[in-house]
């Protein structure tokens, strides 16, 4: 969207026009309903807007559920924006620490914006795009005086009046559809200065994931998150927003639960231990904030090869932090053998799971030719200088 479409949208009749159109979900949708503005008169750019919106609405829901029926979108921010309930979670740690006001350093949309206005915190919502700097304060005009939204970039941010900030660096290039990553030396404000600002003041910072863990400063908690089984970002809390004693956490969310681990740094393996009856896969988060003894210590495992994020345990214990699989038993490795053995137990339907082996899991299940009426999990990974395949059953 640019800001002629913007501006087409943004009056009473557009508004009413999209209300009007509803969802939009098929390219057949899109074709249909682009032919039937044009025809009722409506401008290029209104029709452009109205219909990329409806699409967008229909794919915001898995972020914004309900509030995504009244929200405004760029394809690049709903992308990049925190889904609504994690954002609440930051949002009730600043309000648990005695935050009132909290400046969002490239608010984006909106979305960490509506976590901290939902949550009774004032918020100066900053971003450096003209246009979604507008599709911020339209999304977060219910909320009134309470948020303010500023076009402008984040080291000219006046944070005068805020008791912290929240800070989520541009990792990608500047646009409202297309993007790519960036290198970390390129992020928008840089990291030097976000750093320095973090260190100066209570903040949190979001990053990606998979972001050089040698280059996060000495001094702040880390805490990477997951939700619904996806690792979805690494946030860096400092100074009141920081926990004592806390340096890396992994938190784990599925819908409206949320479990975590936390430790004072890394913490250590467990001694490997020969195949159990059970195999348990760390959560992403759980693996990225290296936090894998502390799993293992609570299934009372042990690692089934040194450096590979599979455990393995005799006790029928699980936890939210991994998913268990109960082992069938050890089979052939082999495709052909594989395939073999998996016709003769009759199973059709097969989840691959594999770490430390070189198999794209697509064109596996291609040369095997499933069929059959049982369901199982394949579990191919490597013990030393052995390949190892397991049939296995999801526990839970």
């Amino acid at each position: 969207m640019d800001m002629a479409e913007l501006t087409a949208l943004l009056t009473p009749g557009g508004l009413r026009l999209l209300d009007e159109v509803g969802e939009v979900g098929s390219t057949a949708d899109v074709a249909r309903v682009v032919s039937q503005l044009r025809a009722a008169g409506h401008s290029p750019d209104l029709v452009s807007a109205v219909v990329g919106q409806a699409r967008l609405r229909v794919r915001a829901r898995a972020k914004f559920g309900d509030f995504a029926a009244r929200m405004l979108f760029t394809r690049a921010g709903l992308e990049q924006a925190t889904r609504l309930s994690v954002a609440a979670r930051h949002a009730g740690r600043f309000r648990a620490a005695g935050i009132e006001r909290v400046a969002d350093l490239g608010s984006g949309i909106g979305g960490d914006a509506l976590g901290f206005a939902g949550l009774g915190l004032g918020v100066v919502a900053v971003d450096a795009d003209e246009v979604t700097a507008a599709i911020a304060a339209y999304n977060l005009a219910p909320f009134g005086d309470a948020v303010t939204v500023q076009h402008g970039t984040a080291e000219a941010a006046d944070l005068s009046g805020v008791q912290a900030v929240w800070l989520d660096p541009a990792r990608r290039t500047a646009g409202h559809t297309e993007t790519t990553r960036v290198r970390a030396g390129d992020y928008s404000p840089p990291l030097e200065w976000a750093f320095d600002l973090l260190a100066r003041m209570p903040g949190g910072m979001k990053l990606g994931p998979a972001f050089d863990r040698d280059a996060l400063p000495a001094d702040v908690e880390a805490q990477w998150v997951s939700a619904d089984g996806s690792t979805i970002e690494l946030v860096l809390w400092s100074g009141s927003l920081a926990r004592p004693g806390v340096r890396r956490a992994a938190l784990v969310t599925r819908g409206d639960d949320a479990w975590e681990l936390t430790a004072g740094g890394d913490a250590e393996d467990v001694p490997v231990r020969p195949l159990g009856a059970f195999v348990h896969e760390p959560d992403g988060a759980v693996i990225r904030a290296r936090l894998i003894g502390e799993a293992a210590r609570q299934l009372q495992a042990g690692m089934l090869a040194p450096g590979m994020a599979y455990l393995t345990s005799d006790e029928a214990l699980t936890s939210p932090f991994v998913t268990s699989f109960r082992v069938r038993e050890e089979v052939p490795f082999d495709t052909r053998a594989l395939a073999r053995a998996l016709r003769e137990r009759g199973i059709g339907t097969l989840e691959i799971k594999k770490r430390g082996v070189d198999v794209d899991p697509a064109v596996l299940r291609t040369k095997l030719k499933l069929r059959g009426d049982d369901a199982a999990t394949l579990i191919l990974t490597r013990v030393g200088s052995r390949r190892l395949a397991l049939l296995a059953d999801r526990v839970g």
